[in-house]
């Protein structure tokens, strides 16, 4: 006599039942992360485009206006931006763990010894559309790092404030997101 279970087994087998294909859930999370920076970028264009480009200048008045204009349109067009708009529980667990393997590997040693030997930046407190300190230094994140991470468009790049990562918008100096306690 065949039982149910056998039944249901053959079916999901054959693609017929009922049973759940299995998921990559790492995947879905990163995938979710792009969509969310996507979206941030879109504001990001239409910002610059209501704020009219800087022509090219070596003035640095003239950068810091531009910037500081961009970055003002910004915060009006996500006026309700909070802390884990884009880096979400579930993608902050994926970075860390992103981030951890990256510094377990083989090029680990480099990559904690290069965190070390930059200059530590402290942020008082970090907020979500907060401009970047301009007296602070820009760490940068180690390529190993990086490799480990999804790729990002060039509005916006990813840099290491202590023991967090944050999503910086390079044009608007402006912090869009930040994900605590995932750089060890």
């Amino acid at each position: 006599m065949i039982r149910f279970d056998s039944i249901a087994l053959v079916l999901a087998v054959l693609g017929t039942g009922t049973a759940q294909t299995p998921v990559n859930q790492t995947s879905l999370v990163l995938e979710d992360f792009t969509k969310r920076v996507n979206a941030y970028v879109a504001v990001h264009k239409t910002a610059r485009a209501e704020v009219h480009g800087l022509k090219p200048t070596s003035n640095p008045e003239a950068i810091e206006h531009y910037e500081h204009r961009l970055a003002h349109r910004i915060r009006e067009l996500r006026k309700h931006a909070a802390a884990g708009a884009i880096f979400s529980p579930e993608i902050t667990t994926v970075f860390g763990q992103l981030i951890r393997n990256a510094m377990q590997g083989p090029t680990g040693a480099r990559v904690q010894a290069s965190l070390n030997h930059a200059e530590p930046v402290r942020l008082p407190q970090l907020r979500v559309d907060a401009s970047y300190p301009e007296h602070l230094p820009l760490q940068s994140t180690p390529p190993s790092v990086l490799e480990n991470l999804p790729k990002l468009p060039p509005e916006v790049e990813y840099r290491v404030v202590g023991h967090a990562l944050v999503l910086r918008d390079v044009d608007a100096n402006l912090i869009v997101d930040f994900a605590r306690n995932v750089v060890p």
